[in-house]
């Protein structure tokens, strides 16, 4: 019996309504199977072709030399092909994103804290979860999905590597090109704050493990940043050797959070070459200042700056909201018209699309 027939004929496979008659297929099913002459007609069958990752189908032999390449794509191969440090700055929300790639950064990162601040108006204190964090951040990567790849906050992956796994394939999807997680409690809290404490090193590899796994089933080039808080109640030597374990499982990027001097940042770079690390870089934080020209120098690959928005944001709000109250006026530059915020905001793409369809409705400009 071919296996064409075996799929057709209406005596073997057909709708059943009774458990009987769902026994009697499964029983006819597994005569068919055993049949030498299925075995050898599936033995014959071409497996396709599947590309290692998605954008394996940007080839000519696909037809498809301008297709889309994944953020992730562009990110591992700035870290392949590259020796450039790539600057990250810290954006907490679409505005933020936006005003970043009109200054014309090469990379973003999305930062936990910032989410939770203007997602939640909450405290980094463990308060936003995958659904929050996924949400936010495939609405900022997707913004220009040709402009700079967006790297990530996982937090701790938000549970057992189960839910790790889940979390990497969510981010995945919605476009992420990178993302950190970390070894810190469940119950964690900003990585420069007092008071953190981190779960066994077995239990931080399981997460990169579950990561790394989730990456691969998905033939995702994502990156993969294991990150470390245990510095501060664990030490320097624990750190190196949680961050090697993370390296040696396939982690593509280390992060050791907290320096407490410029000499260890440099010191660690030396003693995790050629592997690459990311500095994060949070002023008036628990590490020294670090420009990017001595992180460059000290040969950090990846330099993220978590509250580059955030804290100025509030800064220039409150400021604005005191003059309000006490003059009864906002004072807004005169060259900041509603129409200049907008265009930050893609006015001219939106336009473009309805305008392309033969649409109307910017027939008179706005």
């Amino acid at each position: 019996m071919s296996l064409t027939e075996t799929m057709i004929r209406p005596d073997i496979i057909k709708d059943t309504h009774s458990s009987r008659q769902v026994l009697d297929n499964i029983a006819k099913l597994k005569n068919i199977f055993a049949d030498e002459s299925f075995s050898k007609a599936l033995s014959q069958l071409d497996a396709p072709s599947i590309p290692p990752n998605p954008t394996s189908f940007v080839d000519e032999s696909y037809g498809m030399t301008d297709a889309l390449v994944t953020g992730a794509t562009r990110l591992k191969n700035m870290l392949s092909n590259t020796n450039e440090l790539i600057i990250c700055p810290g954006v907490y929300d679409g505005l933020s994103a936006r005003a970043a790639m009109e200054v014309g950064f090469d990379a973003l990162y999305m930062t936990g804290a910032g989410t939770t601040a203007s997602r939640l108006g909450m405290a980094d204190l463990a308060i936003a979860q995958l659904h929050d964090m996924k949400e936010h951040a495939e609405m900022i990567a997707n913004l220009d999905p040709n402009g700079p790849p967006l790297i990530a906050d996982m937090d701790t992956g938000y549970g057992g590597p189960i839910m790790v796994a889940n979390s990497v394939a969510s981010y995945i999807r919605a476009g992420v090109a990178g993302f950190h997680i970390e070894d810190q409690i469940q119950n964690k809290r900003c990585g420069h704050l007092a008071g953190k404490k981190v779960v066994p090193a077995e239990e931080f590899y399981q997460r990169i493990r579950a990561a790394k796994g989730a990456k691969t089933r998905l033939r995702s080039d994502i990156t993969l940043i294991a990150r470390t808080d245990a510095l501060q109640t664990l030490g320097y030597e624990e750190c190196l050797r949680r961050l090697k374990g993370a390296r040696d499982i396939g982690a593509d990027v280390g992060l050791l959070e907290g320096f407490t001097t410029k000499e260890q940042a440099a010191q660690a770079v030396k003693d995790l070459a050629p592997w690459p690390l990311l500095l994060n870089m949070v002023e008036n934080g628990a590490s020294p200042v670090i420009t990017t020209a001595e992180a460059r120098e000290m040969g950090f690959r990846i330099m993220i700056f978590s509250f580059a928005s955030l804290a100025p944001a509030y800064v220039a709000i409150r400021n604005t909201l005191l003059r309000l109250k006490a003059e009864g006026v906002v004072g807004t530059c005169e060259d900041l018209t509603p129409r200049r915020l907008f265009e930050v905001c893609g006015l001219k793409d939106s336009m473009s699309i309805d305008i392309e369809a033969g649409g109307i409705a910017f027939a008179e400009g706005v």
